[in-house]
């Protein structure tokens, strides 16, 4: 996949685990489940192959409305520290095409991760600002999932 100097999403955050603790959480499928998603979304099944050329496929369920699913394939695993895969809706808007999600970790101090997320390149600003919106909600929920296993 080529990239033409598009429509790029970037979003940073800083968590209260370590980098292991949240690459667990970003690939282990009950993990993942946990927190993928926009607000209200559940997610009934995750499949996963986590190996470069793997495949995996996410089942969500919005709070109304039909389930649909999310698939790719796996660029690069480099276990605590990046992870890179193709991004594609199974049955995509006309305005969705693939795009590859990249996610880097680095410690900090050893009890938080810094994650460096991007995505792209979307055909439209609607469906960057669409996914910029969901993995907003998402981070936030990884975030209070990483907030919550540290002070337990």
């Amino acid at each position: 996949m080529t990239h033409d100097g598009g429509l790029r999403l970037h979003l940073q955050r800083v968590l209260p685990a370590p980098r292991s603790v949240v690459f667990r959480a970003l690939t282990e499928p009950q993990e993942l489940a946990k927190w993928w998603g926009p607000d209200g979304f559940t997610i009934p099944n995750v499949e996963s192959d986590l190996r470069p050329g793997g495949s995996y496929r996410i089942a969500m369920q919005p709070p109304e409305g039909d389930l649909f699913c999310l698939v790719g394939e796996f660029v690069e695993v480099d276990p605590p520290e990046r992870l890179s895969y193709t991004f594609r809706w199974e049955d995509p808007d006309p305005e969705d095409r693939e795009t590859v999600v990249t996610l880097s970790l680095r410690d900090i101090g050893g009890t938080r991760a810094e994650l460096v997320f991007s995505q792209g390149d979307f055909a439209t600003e609607g469906r960057q600002a669409l996914h910029e919106e969901g993995w907003t909600q998402s981070l936030n929920k990884l975030e209070e999932l990483m907030s919550s296993a540290a002070s337990a």
